[in-house]
């Protein structure tokens, strides 16, 4: 069962007021009212009132005639709807629409007149009263709508506000009848910050009002913003707060944040914009919120320099087909109902009405009488301007989500009512809690083709443009979008902007920046400024083998094992391989000089050999001679093994090579030594000593000597040999291939005895130094045996302390070293007798020094 009711009686709401009129208005009677509240006129505020503590008192002497034309898209709405016979048939939609002046306490005064009707006092023999509301669209202003919808729900009516975006207003706990057809601030802040993630803006100011709308909108973008950046500065504001006013200005000029988003109402905002131009700010990139984004015309003339290239997030534009013709056809009217009409035409051609009763608009400039019969299609003005249609159409969308929820009420949808109901059988009138129920679940389509419905907040679609101020072709300010944020996108895709369409005011026209320290680059990591924000921080450079490969690193990575930072420390490379190679510049000194060690050992075997029957090569017994240039020769050719990269077989060779050729030509030295010793003792009377060490001896004294180390050796290898091994820790940059000793004490057991022999032969030979030189040599054997172990003691330092490859390269040198020495010192004076002073080899002479000798 359809829902009855009252047919209007026109001639009934036309009962004369016994008191004076107290709101601004527009007014229609129905069947069905719904009432309203807009902001066409506001307080005009001079700069030099705006500063005083002590508040003026409130005046509503500006006309707006953009707000006016959204209060002509309500009118719009329901004269469409009433003309439209499929939606709410045989019904009429009224409306009583009330002007806040941009007051607390007159929005308030608004909404106890539209639930209470108290607006005249009627004669209740000739009308019933201005019928109740059930339902109100507006406030436009967050902090007006937060204290009317307390109000609201105790009665159970719906606000529905075009243009209030307080997140807090989503709390259905505290606001349950709450609807709005814009997004809420959550929806705007995210597309600000997604916007600031887009250019990099990390470093960012915020100012709100100090009321309900700016502290939230504060707290949510500094929630926001902190997930990806800083913000710099946040303050709130209040108009009659000179001292903060100022304070404001002095941060923003000091912070080095270029970009600071305002969230602030037209009044406030003008006020700031006012000083800021004043004090010649620029080079700022302000985001504006929705309430003050909608209006370029406030950065026109002296304004542009400081607030052209305004960003602003915007409900999305729309098209309302047949508005325009509708606004062209708008005409004055002296019915203190529709006072608005009146003062929207003084405004609009600064005129006055002489029989007019309002009061006289501050826009009014030339004392001129009004006729009613200018012509309104001859201006150009932002009230007939409908390539920009937002709040308007926010508007347009409340009025049809209102009919289609009446709709759905009345013709008793599911054939039940609010409740689950089996009957539908509501009479008298329609209850606000019943429009109220079938808001929360309601969708449509506009004519235009855009999809409403409300949340289970009372929040509409999240999608806004983004717009941008810039001047038009004749030097007019104009919002031009750029792109659009849905919040309700996938990931990724929110953000749409065309960033070729953006004006930057700045002087490089280029993206500006926003940052309180430049990225860290690649090499560098991020630390932390001590009580200063996240985003303020100094880069320091990544340590020895660590890197970091990517902009803003907040650690190095240390590289692994085998790999080394380079020099911008930004990548890992490869360790460089380091070892006694024979193809580099120190590698081929050694092995020429071992080789020429070698052919020079092997030619004085030859000479040896080719005048082994000379009396030179016979008195310095040829034999042990032949074998200690052998073993030399081995010592020249073990230092060979120790170039090369290393491996566990060529670490055991040189080694074991060295230690058993030294002890090899050591024992042939020392057998040498004893010989002579004992060849002079048995010269003297008496003394037959030689024959207790022949060549046998001699030779088994050699072996006996030589045999020791091959045990050592053995054991060494059998226990702890040693192997090649990758040293990492004595250079960082490079990978030394080296010989690990394995047993540090089989190591020293070989060069210790080594130095054992070397001592005592050393000893020998020199408490020999003064025998007769025909007989023996102990004065080069002394020689010889100084300068080995000279070599061999510089050698245990400076093998310590050399790094990677110059190890070895010191160990070779003292090698060939030891082994040059008991070459030359023991065989080059015989060399010189044999090649060049042969007169001197012979047997007479030898006996002849003999003589001279003793």
């Amino acid at each position: 069962m359809a829902l009855a009711f009252p047919a209007p009686a026109p001639d009934k709401f036309k009962c004369k007021s016994q008191g004076k009129f107290a709101f601004n208005s527009l007014y229609k009677p129905g069947n069905i009212m719904l009432g309203a509240i807009f902001a066409v006129n506001f307080r005009a505020i001079p700069p030099e009132l705006s500063y005083r503590s002590k508040p003026e008192q409130w005046k509503c002497d500006s006309f707006d005639i953009a707000v006016f034309q959204r209060a002509q898209a309500m009118v719009f709405a329901i004269e469409e709807i009433n003309q439209d016979q499929t939606l709410l048939p045989n019904l009429t939609l009224g409306y009583k629409l009330y002007d806040n002046c941009v007051n607390l306490q007159e929005a308030m005064r608004a909404t106890a007149s539209l639930i209470g009707g108290e607006d005249y006092i009627f004669n209740n023999y000739q009308c019933h009263g201005v019928p109740p509301v059930i339902a109100i669209i507006g406030d436009p202003l967050s902090l007006h709508s937060i204290s009317i919808s307390r109000i609201l729900a105790l009665f159970g009516m719906p606000l529905i506000s075009y243009c209030a975006t307080c997140s807090c207003l989503s709390n259905k706990q505290e606001f349950p009848t709450f609807f709005r057809t814009i997004p809420s601030d959550t929806v705007q802040v995210r597309g600000m910050t997604t916007l600031m993630k887009h250019f990099g803006w990390t470093w960012v100011g915020a100012v709100g009002a100090d009321d309900d709308y700016g502290l939230n909108a504060l707290l949510s973008f500094k929630e926001e913003v902190e997930k990806f950046g800083c913000v710099a500065f946040s303050e709130t504001i209040n108009i009659n707060d000179r001292t903060k006013i100022f304070h404001i200005i002095n941060i923003i000029k000091q912070s080095s944040a270029n970009i600071i988003v305002l969230f602030l109402t037209k009044m406030v905002v003008t006020v700031l914009m006012k000083e800021i131009v004043h004090q010649n700010i620029t080079g700022r990139q302000w985001i504006a919120s929705d309430p003050w984004s909608a209006y370029p015309v406030l950065a026109s003339n002296e304004n542009f320099a400081s607030f052209g290239g305004t960003i602003g997030f915007l409900a999305r534009r729309a098209e309302m087909p047949g508005f325009e013709q509708f606004l062209l056809q708008t005409k004055p009217s002296l019915d203190p109902n529709n006072n608005l009409l009146a003062q929207f035409w003084e405004a609009l051609f600064r005129c006055k009405f002489s029989t007019n009763d309002s009061k006289t608009n501050a826009s009014v400039v030339e004392e001129r009488v009004c006729t009613g019969s200018e012509d309104i299609k001859s201006t150009k003005t932002e009230y007939t301007d409908v390539s920009q249609i937002r709040a308007s159409f926010n508007v347009y969308k409340a009025v049809y989500a209102i009919a289609h929820a009446l709709h759905k009420l009345a013709s008793c949808e599911n054939g039940k009512g609010p409740f689950g109901n089996n009957t539908c059988a509501y009479t008298s009138s329609v209850q606000p809690w019943q429009v109220f129920h079938y808001l929360k679940n309601m969708s449509f389509t506009t004519r235009s083709g855009d999809r409403m419905a409300f949340d289970e907040n009372g929040d509409t679609l999240p999608v806004l443009d983004i717009i941008n101020w810039q001047k038009d072709k004749d030097g007019t300010m104009i919002s031009k979008t750029v792109g659009f944020f849905n919040d309700s996108a996938a990931a990724g895709q929110k953000l749409t902007i065309n960033e070729s369409n953006i004006f930057w005011n700045f002087d490089s026209g280029k993206t500006p920046k926003s940052i309180c320290t430049e990225s860290c680059q690649p090499g560098t990591r991020i630390a932390t400024r001590k009580g200063e924000p996240v985003c303020c921080f100094d880069c320091v450079p990544c340590a020895d083998g660590e890197i970091s490969s990517g902009i803003g690193a907040t650690e190095c990575l240390k590289c692994p094992q085998d790999f080394w930072s380079n020099d911008k420390r930004s990548q890992c490379v490869l360790k460089e391989i380091d070892f006694l190679s024979f193809g580099d510049a120190m590698g081929i000194t050694l092995t020429t000089t071992a080789s020429i060690g070698v052919f020079l050992s092997l030619g004085v075997l030859g000479i040896f050999v080719n005048y082994r029957n000379t009396p030179v090569v016979k008195a310095n017994n040829s034999e042990l001679s032949f074998l200690l240039l052998g073993s030399l020769t081995l010592c020249f050719l073990c230092s060979l093994c120790f170039i090369g990269q290393p491996s566990d077989l060529t670490c055991r060779v040189r080694h074991v090579a060295f230690g058993i050729s030294f002890v090899l030509c050591i024992s042939c030295i020392l057998v040498k030594t004893i010989v002579v010793i004992i060849a002079f003792k048995a010269t003297l009377p008496g003394n037959n000593i030689m024959k207790w060490f022949g060549v046998t001896q001699q030779r088994g004294t050699i072996l006996f000597f030589t045999i020791i180390q091959m045990i050592i050796c053995i054991i060494w290898l059998n226990t702890a040999p040693p192997f090649s091994s990758r040293n990492t820790k004595n250079q960082n940059v490079k990978i030394i291939f080296e010989c690990d000793v394995g047993s540090v004490t089989g190591f020293s057991c070989l060069l210790g005895y080594i130095g054992l022999l070397s001592c005592v032969c050393f000893i020998l030979a020199f408490l020999a130094r003064n025998l007769p030189d025909t007989f023996n040599e102990a004065k080069f054997i002394t020689f010889s045996m100084l300068i080995f172990c000279a070599v061999w003691v510089t050698f245990i330092p400076a093998y310590v302390s050399s790094p990677g490859k110059y190890t070895v390269a010191v160990e070779v040198f003292a090698i060939l070293a030891s082994s040059f020495g008991l070459l030359v010192a023991i065989f080059a004076p015989k060399c010189y007798i044999i090649l060049l002073r042969p007169d001197l080899n012979t047997k007479k002479a030898l006996l002849g020094r003999e003589q001279k000798n003793k």
